[in-house]
């Protein structure tokens, strides 16, 4: 793709993520923090995938001239999600619609930021439509532990939801916010709506594609 762009003279977006910084030793992070990964671990594949993919843009740019821009992208959730993904927000919504145990890994006690997907999507085209390459921490930064979340969704949802615990995956970050400084100077971007806001937009969604599935398995 790279060398794509280089041809026809196109601007290059590389949707980069949080996990470039691995299990982070700073916090909140900042786009010139290096990271901490492992990387001969379980997802060292997908963190130094997208490190790499950050080296192979650079290259480009600095060596024939490519326009690149660089989103680093921290958690994001929104209607139209995967129903099983794996990712947090869909499992907990998932489960908590299907009247099933939320599951959380370890002691539920590590951090994530969840950002909306339209916040994302402005972000994106601020970087698309600007002159600065990156890279951009696109993500916000209000920071809930995986048991805050699972209240959000109870609250939302089903009150009566149960969480179940599960050990915990190898080499998964304690600690993950962003520090938007950065995009907020430069892009004139910051997210605008709240987990509290957005997750029932993203629940009825879910709530829709569940029902149908639910009757389409009747009707077999």
């Amino acid at each position: 793709m790279l060398g794509l762009a280089k041809r026809i003279g196109a601007r290059f977006l590389l949707t980069s993520t949080s996990e470039v910084y691995g299990d982070p030793l700073e916090h909140p992070q900042k786009e010139t923090y290096w990271g901490n990964v492992n990387p001969i671990g379980v997802r060292s594949c997908y963190d130094e995938g997208k490190r790499t993919a950050e080296t192979l843009a650079m290259d480009y740019h600095r060596g024939a001239g490519v326009e690149v821009r660089i989103a680093r992208i921290f958690n994001t959730y929104g209607p139209r999600m995967c129903l099983d993904d794996g990712r947090v927000v869909s499992n907990f919504v998932a489960q908590a619609i299907r009247k099933q145990p939320l599951t959380v890994y370890g002691d539920g006690k590590q951090t994530r930021s969840f950002q909306y997907v339209a916040d994302l999507v402005d972000g994106l085209m601020a970087l698309m439509e600007g002159e600065h390459v990156g890279p951009f921490n696109l993500g916000n930064p209000g920071e809930f532990t995986m048991l805050e979340l699972a209240e959000v969704v109870k609250e939302t949802i089903d009150p009566s939801a149960t969480i179940e615990y599960k050990e915990n995956t190898a080499d998964d970050p304690h600690k993950r916010k962003p520090d938007i400084s950065k995009a907020k100077d430069l892009l004139n971007w910051e997210p605008k709506i709240s987990l509290r806001e957005g997750l029932p937009r993203m629940v009825s969604d879910f709530q829709n594609r569940i029902l149908n599935e639910d009757e389409g398995k009747g009707q077999k």
